[in-house]
C-alpha cells in the first residue's frame, strides 16, 4: 500500500469536513472535551486567541471603548423583558435550576450527587448579554452626559449546539461582546457601521480574508435589532462563514432594560443602543481560509510563532554549540519590529529527531521554519522555508542576508495569503440573473463529506422572508447578506419573484 503524500487525510478534495477536523488535530489547536459540545482550547490554538484578542483590543481602545465585565449567569425575567430576543436563543439556552449538591447514598452502595436548594428564579447561562448588560446601563445612566457609553467585555457564551464543530460551532465559545448606548439614532447607527468597519478591516489584513460587508435580511437579522450587518467570508470549499457582525438595536432594548436619560430638553427618552461581536469562530474561519492538505497556514500577523528556528544537531558534541547559535539569533530577530510588535521567535530545542520537529511545525502553520547546523554557522548561511509554499520548498540563505530580509518575508506571506483567498472568492463569485442559472449554479445537495457548494452567487432579489425560508429549505442555500458598494446596484428583476430589484444580494451555502 502506497503511503499519503499529504500531511492530512483525507484531503480536501475528498472530504473537507474531515479535513478540517484532521487539521485541528494535527495542528495540535484543540480538541473534544468530556462536556458534550464543548472543546479544549490547546497552547496553540489560545495563543491564536490572545493575538487575535490583543490586536482586535487595540482597535477597539483606539474608538473609545473600554472593558468590563458582567455575570455569566443571567436571571430568566430579564430574557422575558424582551420576547423577540429572547424567542431567537430560546431552543439555544442552559438553564441553572439548583444551586446545591446532596450526596445520598445508593441501594447498592454508590454516592449519587443530587441536585436541591432549588432557585427561586431560574438563570440562564449568557447566550449573548444585551439583557443583563441594559439593567447596568439603566442604573449607570441619568443623564445625556453620561452618553455614549462605549462598553466592551471578552467573555464566555453557551448556545446549545446540536451538532459542534470544534471552533466553528459549539457548545461553549469564547468571544467578545461589544455594547454601546447613544444620545441619538444618528450617533448609535455610525457606531454600528464603525464596528462593522473594525471587523472587514481586521479580516483583510489580520487574518488575510477578504470578506464582504454588508446588510443582513430580516429574517437573518440578530434577535431584536433593528438593523445587523455582517462581513461574509468564502472558504475553500466555496461556503460562507458569518466571521463578525454589528447590530443596530433601536430603542427595542433600551425600553425593555428602562435605559432612560434626561435629554437636553429637560425630558425624558430612552436611549439607542449597538451590540457587536466575534468569536473563536475566526480561527475555525483562518483555517478553512488557508489550510492545505499539509495542515493550518497562519497568517504572520495573528501566529503565535512567527519564526520557529530548529537546531540540527548530527552530533552530540555540537549540541550545544549549535544551539547556542540558534539562540543567538533569535535575539538578534526579536529586536526587530513586524507591524508594531517585536518579531515572534521560537527556538525549539527539543530532543526530537528533526524531521519529526519540522512536520509539526508544518502542521502547525508557522509562517518561517529555519534550520542551522554545525555546517551552517561556519559558512554563516541558514536553510528558511516558508510555509505558504510546498513542504519540500527551501532556500539557503546568508544568515545576514535573512535577518535583514525576515520581516519583508513575513510580509510577503501576509500579502500572498490575501491574495490566494481573494483569488479564490473571485473565482467563485457569479452575477446569475434566473432560477435555472441558480439551480445549476448550486447544484445538488452537499453531501456529508463536503461537495462544493457553487460558491457566492450576486442575484437580484425582491422576494419576502417565506420565500428565502422555502430557498434555505429547498437548496441549504440563504442571502448571506445585501451587500455594500456601488459594485452591486445595478436595476433588475428578482430571479424568484420577478419583481423589480435595485440591488444584488450574496447567496451561498454557509457553516
Amino acid at each position: 500500500m502506497s503511503q499519503p503524500t499529504t500531511a492530512i487525510t483525507p484531503t480536501r478534495a475528498q472530504d473537507f469536513p474531515e479535513w478540517y477536523q484532521q487539521v485541528v488535530r494535527a495542528a495540535d489547536l484543540a480538541e473534544n472535551s468530556e462536556v458534550r459540545g464543548c472543546m479544549v482550547i490547546k497552547p496553540w490554538g489560545y495563543g491564536l486567541w490572545e493575538n487575535i484578542q490583543r490586536q482586535l483590543d487595540a482597535k477597539f481602545k483606539a474608538t473609545g471603548h473600554v472593558n468590563a465585565y458582567f455575570p455569566l449567569l443571567i436571571p430568566l425575567s430579564y430574557l422575558e423583558k424582551e420576547a423577540q430576543h429572547a424567542e431567537g436563543f430560546a431552543t439555544e439556552c442552559a438553564v441553572v435550576t439548583h444551586h446545591r449538591l446532596e450526596a445520598r447514598k445508593q441501594a447498592d452502595g454508590t454516592t449519587k450527587m443530587i441536585p436541591t436548594g432549588e432557585l427561586a428564579e431560574p438563570f440562564v447561562i449568557r447566550p449573548t448579554s444585551e439583557t443583563i448588560i441594559g439593567a447596568a446601563f439603566a442604573r449607570w445612566v441619568e443623564s445625556y452626559r453620561d452618553l455614549p457609553l462605549l462598553i466592551n467585555q471578552w467573555a464566555n457564551v453557551m448556545r446549545w449546539e446540536m451538532r459542534p464543530r470544534l471552533f466553528l460551532r459549539t457548545a461553549e465559545f469564547l468571544w467578545q461582546e461589544g455594547h454601546t448606548a447613544h444620545e441619538t439614532a444618528e450617533e448609535a447607527m455610525e457606531e454600528t457601521r464603525t464596528m462593522h468597519r473594525v471587523y472587514a478591516d481586521f479580516l483583510r489584513h489580520h487574518l488575510a480574508i477578504p470578506a464582504i460587508p454588508g446588510e443582513k435580511t430580516e429574517r437573518e437579522r440578530f434577535p431584536g435589532a433593528v438593523n445587523t450587518f455582517t462581513v461574509e467570508a468564502m472558504v475553500q470549499d466555496r461556503k460562507a462563514i458569518q466571521a463578525g457582525t454589528s447590530h443596530f438595536l433601536g430603542q427595542n432594548f433600551a425600553k425593555a432594560s428602562n435605559i432612560q436619560f434626561l435629554g437636553r430638553d429637560n425630558q425624558r427618552q430612552f436611549a439607542w443602543t449597538t451590540s457587536w461581536g466575534v468569536s473563536t469562530r475566526l480561527i475555525g474561519t483562518l483555517i478553512m481560509a488557508h489550510g492545505d492538505d499539509d495542515g493550518v497556514i497562519v497568517p504572520p500577523r495573528v501566529a503565535p510563532h512567527q519564526i520557529v528556528i530548529l537546531p540540527v544537531t548530527p552530533k552530540p558534541d555540537t549540541r550545544q554549540e549549535v544551539i547556542d547559535a540558534c539562540e543567538a539569533l533569535a535575539q538578534t530577530l526579536r529586536a526587530q519590529v513586524f507591524f508594531g510588535e517585536p518579531l515572534r521567535v521560537h527556538v525549539d530545542k527539543r530532543d526530537l529527531q528533526g524531521g519529526a520537529k519540522n512536520w509539526e511545525w508544518i502542521k502547525k502553520g508557522v509562517p518561517l521554519r529555519v534550520e542551522m547546523g554545525p555546517r551552517d554557522i561556519t559558512s554563516r548561511s541558514v536553510a528558511v522555508s516558508r510555509r505558504d509554499l510546498g513542504p519540500k520548498a527551501k532556500e539557503i540563505m546568508g544568515k545576514e542576508e535573512f535577518i535583514r530580509n525576515a520581516t519583508d518575508l513575513l510580509e510577503d506571506i501576509q500579502e500572498k495569503l490575501l491574495e490566494r483567498a481573494t483569488a479564490l472568492r473571485d473565482e467563485h463569485t457569479k452575477r446569475l440573473d434566473t432560477l435555472d442559472e441558480f439551480k445549476a449554479f448550486f447544484g445538488a445537495d452537499d453531501d456529508e463529506k463536503g461537495a462544493p457548494g457553487g460558491g457566492f452567487a450576486l442575484m437580484h432579489w425582491a422576494g419576502t422572508s417565506e420565500d428565502e425560508e422555502k430557498l434555505a429549505k429547498d437548496f441549504k442555500t440563504t442571502i448571506r447578506c445585501i451587500p455594500h458598494g456601488d459594485e452591486y446596484a445595478e436595476e433588475g428583476a428578482c430571479f424568484l419573484t420577478g419583481k423589480a430589484s435595485r440591488r444584488r444580494v450574496v447567496f451561498a451555502r454557509s457553516y
